[in-house]
């Protein structure tokens, strides 16, 4: 939910997140950091005060609560790489402040006419020692940063926080970061962001014995496809682990798209088209890799731009806000991940490159097609008898002798999983048969 205030992430978890599926929320960054409507100041901290844009500490903890009451988990973007890059000013709480800097963490002397920032990603010890796009770099290898870090997230923890995401990660040793967690009250979720780069050093494998590990190999693999329209390239991700040094299934984090890469243009993103974007978060949730993660953000012109009305979240009509959370395709097929989850991909057939469908074990099966050719096919699947509803648009599907006969129309998908089948339009929340399958996906 980037950018969405404390009060309006309660209120979410309470009317739509909660009982659409989703087992946690993540959050903006809670700590004190410099003022400014532009989005990144909420990645400058200026004290571990719990007051920043969104809200003060009591209405963090009531979020946290609130959620916690809906069945929703709070996961808490989290920053241990560094302070505000600016030298000096107020933070969010009010609080006064100056330099963050020390003289040891960056070694200037051996790193020729360096301005004490990252320049050269192929040099470990630049990267993971000196300052990100002039953020002051933390040394998380001193005992007294750890624990300041350390009693930081332990507070956190207190207010009933059930994980962190560790931002910049790639830029602290594995081992610091081993040592701050090692510290804390309890063990929580971790998701660290640890970009890959062809011929660096630092590998995303190196930080899976501390939590899961996002995978940015995904997003590009997404992005290839979809460019490409060589959907059946996607097939190869389940071998990516052994074959391409990938990070374990059980140890990734994917997405489609995060707040850094829709603005970055390294990911698929919702300004790309809607349909696109969609019909890649539908392939996410089916494919049994990592553990998905959905961005729910806002529309921006200028890639500073913040969130909307202060932060308020809101999914009217002309609030400003994206909320990809809400719409009924991947909310079907959040439902869709929550039946298939820990079964095995089954029954991939491919007609041609644009055309993927595969089956979830008995669980489930799901059918894209991103060309401009209707995709008419008896496919075979291993799900029961019966009438079904495809969660992508609501639509019955019937299976007989294991079999689903149908026309998938362009640049659309189905999914249907054994347990919609008993679903009514009173559960769904959109009436069975209202939304035919050929209708467009910008259109739900």
């Amino acid at each position: 939910m980037f950018q969405w205030n404390w009060d309006s992430i309660a209120a979410e978890c309470t009317q739509f997140i909660g009982p659409a599926g989703y087992g946690y929320v993540q959050v903006s960054p809670p700590q004190e950091h410099i003022t400014g409507s532009q989005w990144w100041t909420d990645y400058q901290p200026t004290s571990y005060q719990l007051v920043s844009k969104r809200g003060n500490r009591d209405k963090f903890a009531n979020m946290i609560s609130t959620c916690h009451a809906a069945g929703v988990g709070v996961i808490v973007d989290t920053i241990w790489n560094h302070m505000a890059g600016i030298s000096s000013g107020t933070g969010t709480a009010g609080t006064a402040f100056s330099t963050f800097r020390s003289e040891d963490l960056c070694l200037l002397t051996d790193l020729e006419d360096s301005d004490g920032d990252i320049h050269d990603y192929t040099n470990r010890t630049e990267v993971q020692f000196c300052e990100l796009v002039n953020l002051a770099d933390l040394d998380t290898a001193s005992p007294a940063v750890r624990a300041k870090l350390a009693a930081y997230g332990n507070d956190l923890i207190s207010l009933g926080v059930d994980g962190f995401r560790l931002d910049a990660a790639k830029h602290i040793p594995s081992g610091d970061i081993a040592a701050i967690l090692s510290a804390l009250s309890k063990n929580v979720y971790v998701t660290q962001e640890v970009s890959w780069g062809s011929g660096e050093p630092i590998q995303p494998s190196e930080y899976t014995t501390a939590g899961d590990v996002q995978e940015f190999r995904y997003l590009s693999a997404l992005k290839d496809a979809f460019t490409s329209s060589n959907l059946a390239s996607l097939a190869n991700i389940a071998s990516n682990p052994t074959s391409q040094g990938w990070v374990p299934s059980g140890e990734a984090n994917i997405f489609v798209a995060n707040h850094d890469t829709e603005r970055s243009g390294n990911s698929i993103a919702y300004k790309w088209d809607r349909n696109t974007y969609t019909l890649a978060t539908i392939f996410s949730l089916a494919y049994p890799y990592g553990t998905p993660t959905i961005l729910s953000g806002y529309y921006f012109t200028n890639n500073d731009d913040g969130a909307p009305n202060d932060g308020a979240g809101s999914c009217n009509d002309g609030s400003g806000w994206i909320c990809q959370h809400r719409w009924s395709a991947v909310t079907g097929m959040v439902k869709f991940f929550n039946q298939v989850k820990g079964t095995s991909l089954n029954a991939w057939v491919s007609d041609q490159a644009s055309q993927i469908a595969f089956g979830r074990g008995s669980s489930g099966f799901v059918a894209i097609n991103y060309s401009s050719s209707i995709w008419t096919k008896t496919f075979t699947t291993s799900l029961p008898d019966g009438s079904y509803c495809d969660v992508v648009h609501g639509s019955l599907i019937v299976v007989s002798g294991g079999k689903i006969t149908m026309a998938v129309p362009t640049y659309d998908a189905l999914a249907v999983y054994v347990g919609a089948a008993l679903l009514t339009s009173a559960k769904r929340g959109v009436g069975l048969g209202t939304r035919q399958l050929g209708r467009s996906m910008s259109d739900i």
